[in-house]
C-alpha cells in the first residue's frame, strides 16, 4: 500500500514538474517575442559580436556611451540581478544598486510596459549563454559623465507609469500605440529631442539625425510623413524593408526591420500601422518629392556618367525601378534631402543584410569610386529625381566617409 501511494506521490510529482517545465518553456518564449519587439539586439550586438554582450557605441554630442552587456553572466552581465534590479532599469532607469542609465537606454518607453512583460524579457535573457565581456567604458565630457545627474533628468522628462488603453480606440489601435511607444520605442529615433537630451513632446514622431542617418518623419502628415501610405504599404516596410516609390530601409531602420519588425506577427504589424495612420501630422522635415523625372539627359556629365556605369541597371533614368520596384527612386525622401544624408549613406556602405533577397540588395560604392566621382553621383539623383535642387561635394563625401568608417 505504502508503495503504491510512493508511486502515485512520484507521478504526481513527475507531472507537475513537465507542467512547470513547460510554463517555463511559454515564459521564455514570449519573453523572446518581447525582446524581439524591443529590438534588444540591435543596440546589444556589436558587428560580428555574440548577441546582448553588449559594447555597441552611442556616439552623441558630448562624447560616446557603450551598451552594457545583458547576457546573464554574474560579472559582467545581469546574472547577479534580482527581478526588482530588472524592473527598475526598464520602468524607472535606475539599475542594480542604484545604477543611473542614460536616456540612450530607451526606459522612458519600457516604462510603458507592465511588470509581467518586463520579467518575461528577463526570463528570456536569463536562458541565453552568458558571456563574459566587460563594454568599454563611456567617453562623456563634464558633466555629462556624472549619473547622478540623471536622478534630476528623471524629474523632468521620465513619466513613469504603464500604458493605458484609450476606451475611445479599437483594440487594434490601442495595441499598435502600445508596440509603438513601449517596446518599439519608435519616438526614441524618429521623435526630435530637445537641448537636454530628452524628446521634444511637442514634435511627435517628426524625425531626427539618430547616428549619422536621418530617421524620417513618421507622423500622419501626407507631405512629410507617412500619411500618404496604405497600411499595406507600411507593413511591406515593415516585414520587408521596402515599399516601392515610398521607403526602402537602410541604415539603423534596415537593422530594426532585419532583426525585430520582420519577425513581428502580421496582427501586430497591422496594429502598427493603423495607430501611425492616425498620428497627429507632423508637418516638417524631408518632404516626399512628386516630381516625374525624365529619361536620360542630354548631358554628359560626370554625374550622369556615374549613374550610367554604375546605377542605371537598377535604377531606371524615369525613377521607376529596373527589374525590380523594390529599386525605385522616384517619390522616395533620400532623393529629396539637400544634405543627402542617407543617399551618401547608402552608396558608401550599400544595403546587403543577411537574409535579403537578392532583389534587395545594393552593393557599396565606397572603394570603386573617388569622392568626387560620389559626389557627382549624389548632385545628380538628387537634382534629377528630387526636387531641392541641391548639390554635394567631394568634402561632404569624405566626411560622410569618416563618419561611417568606409
Amino acid at each position: 500500500m505504502r508503495f503504491n501511494h510512493l508511486v502515485m506521490l512520484c507521478l504526481g510529482l513527475s507531472g507537475l514538474s513537465s507542467t512547470v517545465l513547460a510554463a517555463d518553456a511559454e515564459l521564455i518564449e514570449r519573453g523572446k517575442y518581447l525582446a524581439t519587439a524591443a529590438d534588444c539586439v540591435a543596440c546589444h550586438t556589436t558587428p560580428g559580436g555574440k548577441p546582448f554582450a553588449g559594447g555597441v557605441e552611442f556616439k552623441l554630442p558630448f562624447g560616446s556611451l557603450f551598451s552594457p552587456n545583458i547576457t546573464p553572466d554574474d560579472e559582467t552581465g545581469i546574472g547577479s540581478w534580482s527581478d526588482d534590479d530588472f524592473v527598475s532599469a526598464l520602468h524607472s532607469g535606475v539599475g542594480k544598486d542604484g545604477k543611473h542609465y542614460y536616456p540612450a537606454f530607451p526606459y522612458t518607453s519600457y516604462t510603458l510596459m507592465p511588470e509581467d512583460e518586463v520579467l518575461a524579457i528577463k526570463a528570456y535573457l536569463s536562458s541565453l549563454e552568458p558571456v563574459k565581456q566587460a563594454p568599454p567604458e563611456n567617453t562623456l565630457s563634464f558633466p555629462f559623465n556624472q549619473r547622478w545627474g540623471m536622478f534630476f533628468w528623471n524629474l523632468l522628462f521620465l513619466d513613469e507609469g504603464r500604458y493605458e488603453p484609450d476606451p475611445q480606440q479599437s483594440a487594434e489601435w490601442n495595441r499598435g500605440a502600445y508596440l509603438v511607444k513601449g517596446p518599439g520605442h519608435c519616438a526614441e529615433c524618429h521623435t526630435p529631442r530637445n537641448m537636454f537630451q530628452a524628446l521634444d513632446s511637442g514634435q511627435p514622431l517628426a524625425g531626427n539625425l539618430v547616428q549619422g542617418w536621418q530617421a524620417y518623419n513618421i507622423s500622419a502628415d501626407e507631405t512629410y510623413g507617412i500619411g500618404a501610405w496604405s497600411e499595406a504599404e507600411l507593413i511591406s516596410y515593415m516585414s520587408q524593408g521596402h515599399a516601392a516609390g515610398k521607403g526602402v530601409a537602410a541604415g539603423p531602420m534596415a537593422e530594426v526591420v532585419e532583426m525585430s519588425l520582420q519577425h513581428l506577427q502580421q496582427s501586430d504589424l497591422a496594429a502598427i500601422a493603423t495607430y501611425l495612420l492616425s498620428t497627429e501630422p507632423q508637418a516638417q522635415g524631408i518632404a516626399r518629392p512628386d516630381k516625374q523625372p525624365d529619361g536620360m539627359p542630354a548631358e554628359r556629365n560626370l554625374g550622369v556618367k556615374v549613374f550610367a556605369d554604375a546605377c542605371a541597371s537598377c535604377h531606371s533614368w524615369d525613377g521607376t525601378g529596373n527589374q525590380t520596384p523594390i529599386a525605385t527612386l522616384m517619390g522616395l525622401k533620400t532623393v529629396n534631402d539637400p544634405e543627402a544624408t542617407n543617399l551618401l549613406g547608402i552608396l558608401l556602405t550599400g544595403h546587403s543584410e543577411s537574409g535579403q533577397p537578392v532583389d534587395q540588395h545594393m552593393p557599396r560604392f565606397a572603394e570603386g569610386y573617388s569622392d568626387p566621382e560620389l559626389a557627382a553621383v549624389s548632385s545628380f539623383v538628387l537634382q534629377h529625381f528630387g526636387q531641392s535642387g541641391a548639390s554635394v561635394s567631394a568634402e561632404d563625401v569624405a566626411a560622410k566617409r569618416g563618419n561611417t568608417g568606409h
